[in-house]
This record gives structure tokens, sequence and C-alpha cells, in this order.
């Protein structure tokens, strides 16, 4: 059987502090000299006051939360440029653009390339502005961007088009140059021979028009147009294959088949389409 220690200090009355929060607070852990629950003198205890009462518990309420001011974006910086942009282009306009489309809520990097995130930012804007989606940056789309008006600040209010007759004449003029240059895949420059793309992307060039490399990406950045619309220097392009149209049904191109550029008559059900 336990056996319960009756020696105490004669005179001495033990003091129990109540455990709760608030009498710990009120008499602390431990008083000096004290035992382990504080042992108080016989005449300290017939003079301490009675430990207080544990506080009661006050249900908090939550301050009501103040309504948070939406968050506001940077102002769209407006857009000075008057050439068109689409995939494939690069410079200090596409990084105008850029800047732009993040402001309106795009996450792009700022690196000057339009590559395929730009082309998604721009055509998630233009299907949400309610205009052609169509991925190339023109009059419309940066009047939208600009709200509203495709002019230039400080300029004339025209907007010059990447391809007009002038430049449409000087795309087919180069790519005739090149005619009986031979057929070497990937290549571009009449050094060397050329591609399909290859000639498209050297005749464009030739007239100070910035197109992609490829076949494929070339289509992707044009507008598709009706035959009946197609005017020498747009694009006529079948699967895997493009070529500069040369009006009455002919086509100049850089073909496996003769090995080389020439002007041919149009075969098959093409597809047309311009950077007008």
């Amino acid at each position: 059987m336990a056996r319960h220690n009756t020696h105490r200090a004669t005179g001495a009355a033990e003091i129990r502090f109540p455990l709760g929060t608030a009498g710990k607070a009120a008499t602390g852990i431990a008083l000096a000299g004290a035992g382990v629950f504080g042992v108080l003198s016989g005449a300290q205890a017939a003079t301490a006051a009675p430990a207080p009462a544990p506080a009661a518990h006050k249900a908090t309420t939550a301050a009501p939360q103040t309504a948070q001011a939406p968050v506001e974006r940077a102002t769209a910086p407006t857009l000075t440029f008057t050439s068109k942009l689409r995939y494939g282009s690069t410079g200090g306009n596409v990084s105008e653009l850029q800047s732009a489309l993040n402001a309106k809520g795009a996450s792009l990097a700022v690196d000057g390339k339009f590559g395929p995130r730009t082309l998604a930012a721009v055509k998630d804007f233009q299907a949400s502005s309610g205009i052609a989606v169509d991925g190339v940056v023109g009059p419309e789309t940066r009047g939208a961007m600009n709200g509203g008006s495709g002019s230039i600040p400080g300029g004339t209010g025209k907007s010059a088009p990447v391809q007009n007759s002038n430049s449409s004449s000087s795309v087919l003029a180069a790519a005739r140059s090149q005619i009986g240059t031979g057929y070497v895949w990937g290549a571009s420059n009449p050094g060397s021979g050329f591609d399909c793309s290859g000639l498209t992307s050297y005749a464009y060039k030739a007239a100070g028009i910035d197109v992609p490399r490829t076949s494929s990406q070339q289509v992707a950045a044009a507008r598709q147009i009706p035959q009946s619309q197609a005017q020498p220097g747009d694009l006529v392009a079948w699967p895997g294959h493009v070529g500069i149209y040369a009006g009455n049904g002919k086509v100049v191109d850089a073909g496996r088949t003769p090995q080389a550029v020439t002007e041919r008559n149009i075969w098959g059900n093409p597809t047309f389409h311009t950077f007008r």
C-alpha cells in the first residue's frame, strides 16, 4: 500500500492556485521559495487574497472583412508602329506589342520575337474584341488595342500595309529572277539554291517583307483568300509545298520536280493566302 507523506513544514499552509490560463497569468508559474505548486507561510496564507477566478472565455467575433479594391492592370501602352506584325516577325515593334498584350492580361516574355505564345495572345485578344481572328496585327487589331483608333499619334492617320501593289510586284519579280536556280532542300539563297519556302521567303524579303521560313508557318501567318481575290505576289499552297502566284493561273515555285525554280501552270486544288 502506498504511504502518504505527512511531514510538512510546521505552520505552513499549502495553497494550490488554479491551473487555468487566467490563474497562471495572475499568479505566475511558481513563487520564489515555494514548493512545486507554491507554498505560503501561515501568516501569508491568512492574509493572501484569494486567487482570482479564471476569466470567462469570451467568444470573439471576427471583424468583417473589408472588401478589397480590384487590382488594376497597368495601362496598355499605345502602339506606335505602322507595319503589320505576324508570326515570325522580330524587333522592337514586336516588343512593343508584347508589352501591350501583357498590360491586357497576357504573360509574355518581352523578347521581340513573334512566336507561338505571342500568336496565341494576339488571337485571344482578337476573339475577345470581336474582330477577325487571324493572328496578324494590322490596322484593325492595332486600333482595338489603342482603344478603337488605328491611327498613329502625331502621324497621318494611315497605316502602311505590309504588302501593297508595289511590293506584290516586287515579290513576283524577285521570284522570277531566280527561275532556273536549282532545287536544294533547306536552301534559301541564289548561291546555294532554294527549296519551296526558301524561294518564297527570299522573294518576300527582297520586297522588304519578313515572313516565317517554313511553308506551314507562312501559310499560318498569312490570311487565306479565295482564288478569285488572289493577286500576283500572293502565296499558292499545297500540303507541304508553297509558291508565288504569278497571275493567269500560273505559279513561280521551287519544286522537287523539275528540280529547279520554274514558272508553270497551277495544278490540283491549292489554297491561296495573302499578307495584304
